[in-house]
């Protein structure tokens, strides 16, 4: 079916005028990136094939060999696909990145993979000179004690990458977001050994499934 076929408030430029670009598909987004189809084929048509063999995990990472597997995009859909594709993922990373400095909250959705886990995860985020994110690591997995978090095993990786700050957060599988004393011991500690390596601990958040706890602005760090 070509796009002039549906009625004006299904097709995908009108929606997005309308509704906004979150209720959009996938499909129809890319078919606007696309602009037009080809020979037989709606830019709809075409962006389904497109989702059918690179799905949008796989579409991001999409070099123009892969593009141009595909009847109908020749070197200038292949470019501007490519174009789009790189703005999404820096617009993304740009707002993860400053977000993480900024908002304890952007950390807890940061960190969505461990906030259901039944075992505590302790991760270090390692940020550069510009509050970029670099790096990040899970520094021990167990419940957490003083002893088993070492400064070494946090302040390691930074040296190493030239972090020029870190956050630490670690998950409450009970759900309670409240900072334990073994809690805050560790935090002293590793604020502490930032301070002499000159790599600030920016703060420390508790994530849970429902929400989170910030160190630094509940005045513990």
């Amino acid at each position: 079916m070509r796009i002039c076929d549906l009625h004006p408030v299904e097709r995908p430029r009108e929606r997005i005028l309308r509704l906004g670009p979150g209720a959009l598909s996938d499909a129809e987004l890319l078919s606007l990136v696309l602009g037009t189809g080809c020979a037989g084929q709606s830019s709809l048509d075409l962006a389904r094939r497109i989702l059918d063999d690179l799905p949008p995990g796989r579409l991001a990472a999409a070099t123009a060999s892969d593009f141009r597997l595909f009847k109908g995009i020749g070197p200038g859909r292949t470019a501007v696909l490519l174009a789009a594709a790189e703005l999404g993922r820096r617009w993304s990373e740009a707002k993860d990145e400053a977000a993480l400095l900024e908002d304890p909250g952007r950390v807890w959705e940061h960190l969505h993979a461990i906030r259901a886990e039944r075992k505590e995860h302790f991760v270090a985020l390692y940020l550069d000179g510009r509050n970029r994110l670099v790096h990040q690591e899970t520094v021990s997995v167990g419940t957490l004690t003083a002893s088993l978090v070492h400064p070494r095993e946090v302040f390691g990786p930074a040296v190493e990458r030239r972090a020029a700050a870190v956050i630490v957060a670690h998950n409450h599988p009970s759900g309670e977001t409240r900072a334990s004393p073994e809690d805050v011991e560790t935090t002293r500690r590793l604020a502490g050994a930032g301070r002499i390596l000159g790599v600030p601990l920016l703060d420390h958040v508790i994530v849970t499934v429902h929400g989170h706890l910030s160190f630094r602005r509940e005045g513990l760090l």
